[in-house]
C-alpha cells in the first residue's frame, strides 16, 4: 500500500485531531485508525516524536502526571491551524479517498484468502475420505453411539473455539484493537466453514 500520509501531513493532522481538545498519545493513535477505518494504525514510533517536535516548535504542550502524557494545542497551534484550514480540507479529502482505496485493497485480500480456504478445506475433506480406513461392523456395533460419541467431540471443538476466540477477542477489544475487518474475516470464515461441514452430514 502506498503511504498514508505526504511529507508534513502527519503533522497537520495531529494539530486537527487535538483541536477538540487535550489527548494521550494512544488516543491519538487510535483515534487515526478510527478515522482510517481501522485499514492504517500509525506506531508510536511515528506518533511520538512528532508530537515532540510539535512541543519543540511551541505548537503543543504537554503535562505528564500518573506517568502519562496528555497533549494540547496551545495558542500558536490554534493559531497554525487557522492559517492551515486550507490545507487541512485538501488533507480530509485525500484521507477520505485513501480510505476507500484501502478498504476496498483489504476487501480484495480477504476474499483472495477465502478462496484459499474454501480449496483448502475442500483438499482436506477429499483427503480425510481417501485416507479413511474401512470399518468392518461387528454385531455389537451401535451406530447411534458412534454418531453420539461424534457428535460430543464436534461440540467439544466448537466449544474450545469459541472459548479461545472470545478470549482473543476480549484481550483486543481491551486495547481497543478490535476492527472491522476482523469481524468481515471471522463472518466469512464461519460461513465458509458452515458450508463445508454441511456438506458431510447426511
Amino acid at each position: 500500500m502506498a503511504p498514508v500520509f505526504a511529507h508534513g501531513q502527519l503533522r497537520l493532522y495531529l494539530l486537527s485531531l487535538l483541536e477538540s481538545g487535550p489527548k494521550h498519545g494512544y488516543e491519538l493513535i487510535t483515534a487515526l485508525s478510527d478515522r482510517f477505518g481501522g485499514t492504517y494504525r500509525p506506531s508510536p514510533g511515528t506518533v511520538y516524536p512528532r508530537l515532540a517536535r510539535l512541543e519543540e516548535e511551541g505548537l503543543v504542550r504537554r503535562v505528564d502526571e500518573d506517568r502519562k502524557s496528555t497533549y494540547s494545542l496551545t495558542d500558536a497551534g490554534r493559531a497554525e491551524l487557522a492559517a492551515r484550514s486550507d490545507d487541512l480540507a485538501h488533507l480530509e479529502e485525500g484521507i477520505a479517498e485513501t480510505v476507500r482505496e484501502r478498504a476496498e485493497e483489504v476487501r480484495a485480500d480477504v476474499r483472495g484468502s477465502m478462496r484459499g480456504l474454501r480449496a483448502d478445506l475442500a483438499a482436506a475433506a477429499q483427503q480425510a475420505r481417501a485416507s479413511a480406513v474401512p470399518h468392518t461392523p461387528t454385531p455389537s456395533d451401535d451406530p447411534r453411539l458412534a454418531s453420539h460419541l461424534r457428535t460430543a467431540d464436534a461440540e467439544a471443538m466448537i466449544q474450545r473455539f469459541r472459548d479461545e476466540i472470545r478470549a482473543d477477542l476480549r484481550r483486543a477489544d481491551a486495547r481497543g484493537a478490535v476492527e472491522q475487518l476482523t469481524v468481515d474475516t471471522l463472518r466469512t470464515v464461519l460461513d465458509t466453514a458452515l458450508t463445508a461441514v454441511r456438506a458431510t452430514l447426511r
